[in-house]
C-alpha cells in the first residue's frame, strides 16, 4: 500500500511516496483505511527536524489522525467495530497511510451527517482547543486572545471561545481577508501579527491561547490583564526565546500565568468523549468544519509547502486514492 514518509528532514522536499505491507492489528489495534488524513502543525514541525531530538528519524511516517473504515481488529478487540465508520488518533505517525493502525481505545465512531474530512478537521484540533481553554481557566464572560488563529487548533477556539459566552474574542491573523472570515466564526476584533489594530478591541486579555510561540511570544505577556492566563498549545513559529519568563517576572505584581498544553496529559476517555461531543455539535451545526483544501495522499509534500508559505486557512486533508 502507499504512504508518504520523511526521506529528509528540513522541507516537503525531504517527503516521499514508498510502498509499505498492509498492516495487521495487533493486540488491542484496528486497522482502519482511511478516507481521510488530518495534515497538522505538529507534522510540520517533525518533518521540519526540530523534534529530531525526540527520536524522530528518517524513514517516519506523519499523521496523527485519520478517519474511514474499519477493516480488521486483533485480539481483544470488540469485533462489532469492524465495518463502522471512525475517527483514529494514530499517535505521532502512521497517518499518511491507505490503512492505518491505531488503538481501538481512540476510537471515535462518526455521526452519519459528518464525513471523514471533517471529522479531521474537527477532531484533533478541536479537542485541542476545548481543553486548552480549560486548561487556561476561561470562564463566560472572560476576554480571549487567540494567538496564530488561522489554523486548525486557532479557528477551533475562536469557535468554542465564542460558543462558550466570551465577552470578547479577538484574533491575531496575517490579512483582513483572513480577518472577515475569522469574524464570521465568532471573532469579535482583529489584530495584525504582532497584536496591534483592531479598533476597539481590548488593551489586554484575560486569556491569550497561543498556537504560534516563537520570538515574538514574549511581547504578549504585556497584552495579559492582572490575573491573565497564556497557554501555549503549538508551536508552528518556533520555541521562544531562552529567557522568555523574564518578561513575566517583570509583571510580578499582575500575578500572570504562564503554560503549556498538550493532549497527551489529557485522560484518553475524556479525550474520546471531547472529541465525540464535537462531532455532535457539528452534526447540530453548532460548529464548522473549515476545511482549506483536499489534496491526494501523494501530495502531502504539496500540503506541507502550503502549510510553510502561510497560505492555509484552516485544514488541509488527504485522501488516499479511491478512498
Amino acid at each position: 500500500m502507499k504512504a508518504v514518509a520523511i526521506q529528509a528532514f528540513g522541507s516537503p522536499e525531504g517527503l516521499a511516496v514508498i510502498d509499505i505491507p498492509e498492516p495487521r492489528p495487533g493486540a488491542g489495534q484496528v486497522v482502519v483505511a482511511t478516507e481521510a488524513i488530518g495534515v497538522g502543525g505538529v507534522d510540520a514541525v517533525i518533518l521540519s527536524g526540530a523534534l529530531a531530538a525526540y527520536g524522530f528519524e528518517e524513514g517516519h511516517i506523519l499523521g496523527s489522525e485519520t478517519a474511514g473504515t474499519v477493516i480488521a481488529a486483533g485480539d481483544g478487540v470488540d469485533p462489532s467495530w469492524v465495518g463502522r465508520r471512525v475517527w483514529a488518533f494514530t499517535g505521532q505517525s502512521g497517518g499518511y497511510v491507505e490503512q492505518a493502525v491505531a488503538a481501538a481505545s481512540t476510537l471515535v465512531p462518526l455521526p452519519e451527517n459528518v464525513s471523514a474530512v471533517d471529522a479531521v478537521t474537527l477532531g484533533s484540533s478541536g479537542m485541542v482547543a476545548q481543553f486548552g481553554l480549560e486548561r487556561a481557566g476561561f470562564v463566560p464572560g472572560e476576554s480571549v486572545l487567540v494567538r496564530g488563529a488561522a489554523g486548525g487548533i486557532g479557528i477551533m477556539a475562536v469557535q468554542l471561545a465564542a460558543r462558550g459566552g466570551a465577552g470578547a474574542v479577538a484574533v491575531t491573523t496575517s490579512s483582513a481577508e483572513r480577518g472577515d472570515r475569522l469574524r464570521k466564526l465568532g471573532a469579535t476584533h482583529v489584530l495584525d501579527r504582532s497584536g496591534a489594530g483592531g479598533e476597539g478591541a481590548p488593551a489586554a486579555y484575560d486569556v491569550i491561547i497561543d498556537i504560534a510561540a516563537g520570538a515574538a511570544l514574549p511581547s504578549f505577556f504585556g497584552k495579559l490583564n492582572p490575573n491573565g492566563r497564556m497557554l501555549v498549545v503549538g508551536v508552528v513559529a518556533g520555541f521562544p526565546p531562552a529567557d522568555f519568563g523574564m518578561e513575566v517576572f517583570a509583571a510580578f505584581q499582575k500575578s500572570l500565568s504562564f503554560g503549556v498544553f498538550s493532549a497527551d496529559s489529557v485522560p484518553e476517555a475524556d479525550r474520546r468523549d471531547a472529541t465525540a461531543e464535537l462531532f455532535a455539535a457539528a452534526g447540530r451545526g453548532e460548529l464548522e468544519a473549515v476545511v482549506h483544501e483536499v489534496l491526494p495522499l501523494e501530495q502531502a509534500g504539496t500540503a506541507h509547502r502550503k502549510m510553510a508559505a502561510g497560505e492555509v486557512f484552516g485544514r488541509l486533508v488527504l485522501t488516499p486514492a479511491g478512498s
